[in-house]
């Protein structure tokens, strides 16, 4: 399965020159915690990751050094460059990547670069999760065949 197949196709973005506390009351009304920071919303331009923010980052860096989130922008703050997936790449290349630099969360490009979403490890344990309750269904399933061809 390949990361296009699993990502969100609508992620939350915003851009560098974005007031913090602007960007942090978007998480609270999205119920988020990871922003994709974008270079373009022209409609002629495709939206380009330039960054993400988490709800970490601004309890690290801005909270947690009595900082004033008023007098900061998203880029301030936001990790740069992000790492990003292809959309063509399998998931298990996803979550080598999400091990490697200890993330949940990886922007998923297309092949100019452009934002397609988001992928993140509760999307990929959903998908587990289904399959497992496949295999148990099976398993059960062949104890019931079996218990009712030899009593």
């Amino acid at each position: 399965m390949d990361t296009g197949q699993l990502c969100s196709r609508k992620p939350i973005t915003v851009h560098r020159s974005d007031d913090l506390t602007c960007a942090a009351q978007l998480m609270r009304e999205k119920h988020i915690g990871y922003l994709v920071v974008v270079d373009s919303d022209a409609a002629d331009e495709p939206r380009r990751p330039v960054g993400v923010v988490t709800d970490r980052d601004i309890v690290i860096a801005v909270v947690a050094r009595e900082a004033d989130p008023r007098e900061l922008r998203v880029g301030d703050i936001m990790t740069q460059p992000p790492v990003t997936i292809g959309v063509a790449e399998p998931v298990e290349k996803a979550l080598r990547e999400m091990r490697r630099i200890g993330v949940r969360r990886l922007p998923v490009v297309g092949k100019r670069g452009e934002l397609i979403g988001v992928l993140s490890l509760d999307d990929v344990l959903e998908v587990l999760a289904m399959d497992l309750q496949s295999i148990a269904g099976s398993i059960r399933h062949e104890r019931l065949i079996e218990g009712s061809l030899r009593p």
